[in-house]
């Protein structure tokens, strides 16, 4: 390629990097917590025992593979949520850092930037994320009532047409509310403490500050999310009931009836295990964006 080519081809590089690093970087990390994030959402559904017992019994009854059960969906939800609001916030930030000529941008603002990024971005992926749910919550269910869904693409396409498109955005609001809080604690806080850790002397983006920043914001992106997200796999993994209702007319309605009869504390089932699957997910895949760049500009690009 030309130096001229390369040129002319910087701008739209420059534009699609933030998406497509952000992109991969989930997948990676998705690749690495996969069989966490399916135990969570065992126990999330109501399987007994802690999270290594219902890991063993995921093993006994399906083999080691029933832990990577929706991986394929999985990875189609990073590919399109993951790469939206990694790209959408890193615009964000970069317009709003413009407009305060260049300084670090007050923490008020880096959470609107990450609330909004993470709205954006669950939209985008939430038919994979439906998906996902349903191919892990399968065979938990009475064998009349499971789906058998082959792959991302047959449950994609069965939703189609057993729904309707509209199908493949149920649950799709506290989808995006959950994506919200958990971007909001995520992006937020690693900007905020990268920025913390290099004015107590850390060296700029060097290790320490992108381990500590990817940790403290995988703690804050599961202790703001998972009330959502408990809603959230509750509307997404519900059937119909004998009389051909729902248990739950909405996600408002989930969240009162699940206060009501359960308490508080019930929105925090799987703490535990979420903070194991959210945080390294969340570490992960800010490590690996920070990382991205600095290879890329080894060979050019």
């Amino acid at each position: 390629m030309s130096d001229l080519q390369r040129k002319d081809l910087s701008p739209a590089w420059k534009a699609t990097k933030p998406f497509l690093n952000g992109g991969l970087s989930g997948m990676a990390a998705t690749c690495i917590i996969q069989p966490i994030d399916m135990v969570k959402v065992r126990i999330q559904i109501g399987a007994k025992g802690g999270p290594l017992q219902v890991a063993k019994d995921i093993i006994a009854k399906d083999g080691a593979g029933g832990l990577y059960r929706g991986l394929s969906a999985g990875l189609l939800r990073q590919a399109t949520y993951t790469t939206a609001r990694l790209g959408i916030f890193q615009i964000f930030s970069d317009m709003l850092k413009q407009q305060n000529q260049g300084k670090n941008i007050p923490l008020y603002q880096k959470a609107g930037a990450g609330l909004a990024a993470g709205g954006l971005g669950a939209l985008v992926g939430s038919p994979a994320d439906l998906s996902l749910i349903r191919m892990q919550a399968d065979s938990t269910l009475p064998e009349a009532q499971r789906r058998h869904y082959k792959g991302v693409g047959d449950a994609l396409t069965r939703i189609i047409k057993e729904e309707g498109t509209m199908g493949l955005f149920r649950g799709a609001g506290p989808t995006v509310t959950r994506a919200m809080a958990l971007n909001m604690g995520m992006l937020a806080s690693n900007d905020q403490a990268k920025e913390l850790l290099e004015e107590a002397g850390f060296v700029k983006d060097g290790q320490a500050v992108v381990l500590g920043g990817a940790l403290i914001a995988g703690f804050c992106a599961a202790a703001c999310s998972l009330p959502f997200d408990f809603v959230k796999t509750r509307i997404q993994k519900m059937e119909k009931m004998p009389d051909g209702s729902y248990p739950y007319k909405s996600p408002v309605d989930c969240a009162v009836k699940t206060f009501r009869e359960e308490g508080f504390l019930k929105f925090y089932t799987g703490f535990p295990t979420y903070c194991l699957r959210i945080a390294p997910h969340v570490a992960f895949t800010l490590i690996f964006v920070a990382t991205l760049p600095k290879l890329e500009a080894k060979i050019g690009l």
